[in-house]
């Protein structure tokens, strides 16, 4: 505050939810010490603009003595190579630059850059607040000869649609306004009713890769490894309804088959990989149907995480022996020196053999013996394990 009061500000990030004001803040900054105020987004702007942006900004401190204010909206948006172009116009004082993002910086801001601001965390605006805020709002508009007037309960629910999001409420009051068309300079008494009509439903607040993202994301995986598809469906439908990105769900749902399912039933790796282009090809609101298909699908197939044991024991195994040599029966001879030194000697063609099987080994000699891969009697693996057991029975005999 004393450095405001001062007309001195250093850069900053402003990080805090939607509608809390940060766009508010960056311009309340501007006014405050007279400076020069551009808005600029990294979702739609790029460097181009920036470096236009910094030439206005030299010419206007060397011809007036006025300093500039470049707000980044999102600038969690622009890739490590883009954020480092502030650098040196942030360092030489051209700019005052005041971020805003609603992701933690430490994840998506490059150290070089936040090593040279300051970050403050800004909190979702309270009930009493907002309140404050949707009054005003109608008070507004009542000014502008456009009445429409919310009992205590409307406002009250009114406060918790906006959910903390000042923006929300404001466009909320808006809505409203339009929507009862109210323009003829008679006031309209709004319940709840009514309102809850209006608004039609409350929109649910999503952080797309902050906690609630990974907490929803780990109640879908695990109600698909629970054979829970009513659950599955739930946690599904909440994260598409507040914007997930669906093809972020389907890569996930393909883990899921590749992780819970496996050869348990080896059509749900299938069934996953066809709803992934099945989205990709009709995009939203068509596309998640398939989605949805594919979770149902893995929700209800057997399970079995015998495969993702099995990868986890033959990587610990090759982690801890990484250089034992391959066996000479199973080396190519593509010379006759190779084939001299025993390079292939002794190699069995598993084809010509009874049951596909000659039994040979096919492990280095200190694994010998090793059997990672176990399926349980479920599923599809039920055939895949009656298969094995002849198979290994075979490699006995050698």
């Amino acid at each position: 505050r004393l450095a405001i009061d001062r007309g001195e500000m250093q850069s900053m990030i402003l990080w805090g939810p939607p509608g809390c004001g940060k766009t508010t803040i960056a311009r309340l900054l501007a006014n405050t010490t007279e400076r020069h105020f551009e808005a600029f987004s990294a979702v739609t702007q790029g460097i181009p603009r920036v470096r236009v942006i910094i030439e206005e900004a030299q010419k206007r401190l060397h011809r007036e003595g006025r300093g500039t204010i470049l707000f980044c909206d999102e600038i969690h948006r622009f890739n490590k190579a883009q954020q480092d172009a502030f650098l040196p116009w942030v360092e030489d004082g051209i700019i005052t630059l005041v971020g805003a993002t609603t992701e933690n910086p430490s994840f998506e801001v490059n150290s070089a850059l936040l090593s040279r601001v300051h970050v403050y965390v800004l909190e979702s605006l309270g009930p009493e607040h907002l309140e404050a805020l949707v009054r005003r709002a109608l008070e507004h508009e009542e000014t502008n000869g456009r009445l429409a007037r919310l009992d205590a309960d409307a406002v009250g629910m009114l406060v918790r649609y906006a959910d903390g999001d000042a923006r929300k409420a404001i466009n909320a009051v808006e809505q409203i306004v339009h929507d009862l068309d109210a323009g003829d300079g008679l006031a309209t008494e709004i319940t709840t009713s009514e309102l809850e009509a209006t608004l039609a439903r409350r929109m649910p607040r999503y952080d797309k890769s902050g906690e609630e993202h990974y907490n929803l994301i780990s109640a879908l995986h695990k109600s698909v490894r629970g054979s829970d598809v009513d659950g599955a469906l739930y946690w599904l439908a909440r994260m598409i309804d507040a914007g997930e990105n669906v093809m972020y769900i389907a890569r996930r749902v393909v883990r899921m088959a590749s992780e819970d399912i496996g050869l348990a039933d080896p059509r749900g790796l299938t069934m996953a990989l066809a709803a992934r282009d099945a989205f990709h090809f009709l995009g939203s609101p068509e596309g998640d149907l398939a989605v949805a298909e594919a979770v149902a699908y893995l929700a209800t197939a057997p399970k079995s995480n015998a495969i993702c044991n099995a990868w986890a024991e033959a990587t610990a195994a090759a982690r801890e022996h990484p250089n034992e040599p391959v066996p000479l029966h199973l080396r190519n001879a593509p010379t006759g020196l190779m084939k001299d030194i025993g390079y292939g000697k002794g190699y069995r063609y598993d084809q010509g053999e009874g049951g596909f099987a000659a039994g040979q080994q096919y492990l280095p000699e200190v694994l010998r013996g090793s059997e990672w891969y176990n399926p349980p009697d479920v599923g599809f693996e039920k055939t895949i394990r009656e298969r094995l057991t002849w198979w290994r029975s075979q490699k006995d005999q050698t």
